[in-house]
């Protein structure tokens, strides 16, 4: 059994950043691949960034290619989502998944994600 949970959200003006953080609780956190995903209203839940278990693998949405970071903290059991240049198109409910699976690269699949966070809100105003 996994736990995450997300902060870190909120309101924001178009331009401006947030990061987002999501704690998970197990001893083997340094073993998972990490996702974030995205759901607006009346839209299907999104992939929005990935990373292995290294921290060395990374893939992501082209929506946010070059605007939004993930990173991790093993140390912390914590996974990090760093938005900039945000849009009003970002504005949605953010995920954080778990992926235990052997392989090694991340997937952007949310069918391959086995343990998702509660989310947490992004509202971005223009």
């Amino acid at each position: 059994q996994v736990q995450l949970v997300e902060s870190g959200g909120g309101l924001v003006q178009a331009g401006g950043s947030l990061r987002l953080s999501c704690a998970a609780s197990g001893r083997t956190f340094n073993s998972y691949k990490m996702g974030w995903f995205r759901q607006a209203p009346g839209k299907e839940r999104e992939f929005v960034a990935a990373m292995s278990w290294s921290g060395i693998s990374t893939i992501y949405a082209d929506s946010v290619k070059g605007r939004f970071t993930i990173s991790r903290d093993n140390a912390k059991n914590t996974v990090y989502l760093q938005m900039n240049s945000l849009k009003a198109e970002d504005t949605a409910v953010y995920y954080c998944a778990v992926d235990r699976s052997s392989g090694y690269y991340p997937p952007s699949s949310r069918d391959l994600y086995d343990y998702w966070g509660q989310g947490t809100q992004v509202t971005v105003s223009s």
